[in-house]
């Protein structure tokens, strides 16, 4: 069933005042989408480690970060490619992961067809912009999809695309239709050691 927005931002509110007491206390960096919240970054001199998240009041179905501790260490050799946040500055429980870049996420629809078309009204994509797809309450994304991997746009048409594995490669076939959500992602590589800097972060119930 729906819920209404008072009931989303009081679930939302329940992850930094449930058990544990704050599930969503740290932020880390990741190199690859999990589901468990592997391919953390690790390493590096300073060593990389978690920051501390402070939230405001969730309303209107959102609840945004009030302050991040403080800029992340980075290896040198690494890709930060998403943002995860747990309940302790180490091990602790994962409540989840998304896209690096602060993309807004769209709801889309794929055709069955050669290639998959998708539709994402209110996007606005352009060709070889790197997105990620994730599946959406009673919707699944098609099987030539994977949740969590990093594909290009191609054939961007106001609010249609399709997508590809290369940048400016060939568009993916599907033998299904399918439908969920789609995200842009902004990936960074550190050839040398440095810093990222998260300037906030935004939990959303759709």
């Amino acid at each position: 069933m729906p819920f209404s927005t008072t009931a989303n931002d009081q679930m939302l509110d329940a992850l930094n005042g449930g058990s544990p007491s704050s599930i969503i206390a740290y932020a880390s960096l990741h190199t690859a989408y999990s589901s468990s919240g592997s391919s953390e970054v690790t390493g590096g001199s300073p060593a990389y480690a978690r920051v501390a998240v402070t939230w405001s009041a969730a309303s209107g179905s959102s609840k945004a970060s009030a302050s991040l501790a403080s800029s992340f260490n980075i290896p040198a050799s690494t890709t930060v490619a998403f943002v995860g946040l747990w309940s302790a500055a180490s091990s602790g429980t994962f409540a989840g992961m998304g896209p690096a870049g602060a993309g807004t996420q769209y709801a889309w629809t794929c055709t069955n067809a050669s290639p998959g078309v998708f539709t994402a009204p209110g996007s606005g994509y352009s060709n070889t912009q790197t997105v990620v797809l994730f599946n959406a309450a009673g919707a699944t994304i098609p099987a030539a999809f994977t949740v969590g991997t990093i594909y290009y746009v191609v054939s961007a048409s106001g609010t249609t695309f399709s997508l590809s594995a290369t940048s400016g490669g060939s568009a993916i076939n599907t033998s299904g239709a399918g439908a969920g959500l789609v995200q842009a992602i902004t990936t960074e590589a550190f050839a040398g050691q440095g810093t990222y800097s998260v300037t906030g972060e935004t939990l959303t119930i759709t």
